[in-house]
């Protein structure tokens, strides 16, 4: 997919970042943890969270247009839970924006089926029903995603799927370099897990609400015109809807794209706007967006493009 917005030639903030985040993980889980574990622990959480984004920025094509060497220069597992190779695979299918948030074919959806829903232990259903408010995200989501992730890449394995399996040797191969530096490093094992789980929930709040449920593709990804510190840590991906137009786009000219003209991406994604992250939070700590269940979903097949 070519984008006329493609940044030519080598993309030095791209890798300058990739050089400070893995300074700061460096950091976090040395120095900073011998003298204050807390402080340690914050570091290297903004680290991992930072990390993540960055792998999203390498799996379209930035800061080289070798996948190979994008891979390469994130192939420390630092956020111990998703192999990158599966992270590529499912978000690049995920792109296909007449499926979003299709509980069948698009990998990233957190909505459900109808009738898989009425099927589900009461049980189950309450736990998800937490999980669909913002605190329950960040508190149940990693789990719940890494339990449902790691069950279905098993089905996929069993069935002989061998990108699946590559993926996790792949990861598990990444995970090498990590524990070798834990056994040095002045952060327990255990804190450091803390910090991967915190990272994918700060991670969780960014994911929440990217995607709604509407009768149009174009009015299903959401713009967040926030430019404070998670803004930065997601790396722009708040302004969803612009990435997903110019997904060639790298993080640092999404901003100058929206914010030079808002208007044209408020009509394509018809409105779906918040004006912060603090929006976000009052508006959905403690009440979800929208049903688990898909409310337009039709087992026949997908809403309307």
């Amino acid at each position: 997919m070519n984008d006329p917005r493609r940044a030519a030639g080598t993309e030095w903030p791209t890798l300058a970042l990739l050089a400070c985040c893995y300074g700061t993980f460096a950091l976090g889980t040395s120095a900073v943890a011998e003298v204050a574990l807390p402080l340690g622990m914050v570091l290297t959480t903004l680290a991992l969270v930072l990390h993540s984004s960055l792998s999203h920025e390498l799996i379209h094509g930035h800061p080289f247009r070798s996948a190979r060497a994008n891979a390469a220069l994130v192939f420390p597992a630092l956020g111990l839970f998703i192999p990158y190779l599966r992270f590529r695979d499912t978000h690049l299918a995920h792109h296909q924006d007449s499926l979003l948030t299709d509980p069948y074919d698009d990998p990233e959806s957190n909505y459900l089926d109808a009738g898989d829903w009425a099927r589900l232990p009461r049980w189950r259903r309450a736990l998800l029903r937490v999980n669909n408010t913002l605190a329950g995200r960040i508190l149940l989501g990693p789990l719940l995603g890494q339990i449902a992730f790691i069950a279905t890449d098993w089905r996929a394995i069993r069935a002989g799927d061998r990108r699946v399996a590559l993926g996790w040797a792949l990861h598990a191969a990444g995970l090498v370099p990590v524990a070798l530096w834990l056994a040095v490093a002045q952060m327990p094992p255990l804190a450091y897990l803390a910090c991967a789980y915190a990272a994918l929930s700060i991670l969780k709040i960014r994911t929440f609400l990217e995607h709604q449920a509407h009768a149009r593709a174009r009015g299903r990804t959401v713009v967040i015109e926030d430019r404070g510190l998670l803004a930065f840590l997601f790396l722009n991906n708040n302004l969803h809807v612009v990435h997903h137009m110019h997904p060639r786009t790298p993080w640092y000219r999404l901003p100058r794209l929206y914010f030079a003209n808002p208007a044209r991406y408020l009509s394509r994604n018809e409105g779906y706007r918040y004006r912060s992250y603090g929006e976000v939070f009052l508006r959905h700590f403690f009440k979800a967006k929208d049903p688990v269940p898909h409310p337009l979903w039709q087992r026949q097949g997908p809403p309307a493009p």
